[in-house]
């Protein structure tokens, strides 16, 4: 418990004020082992990820997929397109709207490398709104 003299005659006052140093130390050291145990919590092995159960979001009345199919060629809605025209086609269903969600599914033998590269595509012609389109799993019960 602390003391403080005032000016009032002799009489010791009680400091209400909490030190907050050690509070201080004890966050900076929390702190550093966060730092120092982040990146090695991260882990570089394969993984075979599961199916998502979360909740579907709603479609819009009109939404625009564009798919890769498993010889790797595209199609937007039912339509086979070429890369070179993608640009051209997507801008014409949009009506030059970049802010339009692109709905984007592919076949479970395309690569995902080759699954980046439309992703790829799409953000250089604009569209930054992509959703990945999956099938719907129920959750089983536990």
């Amino acid at each position: 418990m602390g003391a403080k003299l005032g000016r009032s005659g002799g009489d010791l006052a009680e400091v209400s004020e909490i030190n907050v140093t050690p509070f201080i130390d004890v966050i900076l050291v929390l702190l550093i082992i966060f730092m120092v145990a982040a990146p090695l919590s991260t882990v570089d092995i394969a993984v075979d990820l599961p199916a998502s159960t979360a909740q579907p979001q709603p479609r819009p009345d009109k939404p625009i997929y564009l798919t890769v199919k498993s010889d790797l060629s595209l199609a937007l809605g039912n339509d086979t397109v070429s890369r070179d025209e993608l640009r051209g086609r997507l801008d014409a269903m949009t009506s030059g709207d970049k802010d339009k969600r692109i709905f984007l599914r592919a076949d479970k033998l395309v690569p995902y490398g080759e699954l980046m590269l439309t992703m790829n595509l799409l953000r250089e012609t604009g569209y930054l709104k992509i959703a990945l389109v999956g099938l719907e799993q129920v959750a089983a019960p536990q």
